[in-house]
């Protein structure tokens, strides 16, 4: 396995991932139902240089040339900047929600997306990807570095607090309660 820098040619395989990952908030960061017109706007996404779920932000466990699992991650600080491309396509394709609720900590460097292609479940992919995302976090000079879990998300709970996160406290995002997970680095 290759852990590597995102690749704007990974666009479709992320966007996959990424919609396997946060299901419904999908929905409301594209403003789309259908799956192919979601996953459509998080290619997009991806694609640019400036946006939340950017390549930029992407690091890609590559297995036998394609993509195993992703992680996006960024200064917390950085989330502002990183929403407006989003909340300028949400107002032009005329949705009603145009806002982008605020997910981490300014302090913090976030992950915001981990998500592991099925095939390659308990193959400690995700487990890979977040030490990257630590190592990169750390090599940048951050303190800290957060997450959120759905609160009945046990398993991803239970790696979580075996790899060193602590919940700090509970959040809604997109009417579910997640619990926002840190490590001190």
């Amino acid at each position: 396995m290759l852990v590597r820098q995102a690749r704007m040619e990974d666009a479709a395989q992320a966007a996959e991932l990424i919609h396997l990952a946060i299901k419904d908030i999908a929905e409301a960061l594209t403003g789309e139902t259908e799956e192919e017109k979601i996953r459509s706007v998080l290619r997009h996404y991806f694609s640019q240089e400036v946006n939340r779920l950017s390549y930029r932000n992407t690091l890609v466990a590559e297995i036998e040339g394609g993509a195993a699992g992703i992680i996006i991650s960024y200064h917390g600080s950085d989330a502002s900047e990183l929403d407006a491309p989003i909340i300028a396509h949400l107002h032009s394709a005329g949705s009603t929600n145009g806002a982008v609720e605020k997910e981490a900590e300014e302090e913090d460097y976030y992950i915001d997306t981990l998500s592991v292609n099925p095939a390659y479940w308990g193959k400690r992919i995700g487990t890979c990807l977040v030490a990257e995302s630590e190592r990169l976090a750390k090599e940048k000079g951050f303190k800290t570095i957060s997450l959120n879990v759905e609160e009945e998300n046990i398993k991803a709970r239970r790696l979580y607090s075996r790899l060193g996160y602590t919940t700090s406290k509970v959040i809604t995002i997109n009417h579910h309660s997640y619990e926002y997970m840190v490590k001190t680095l």
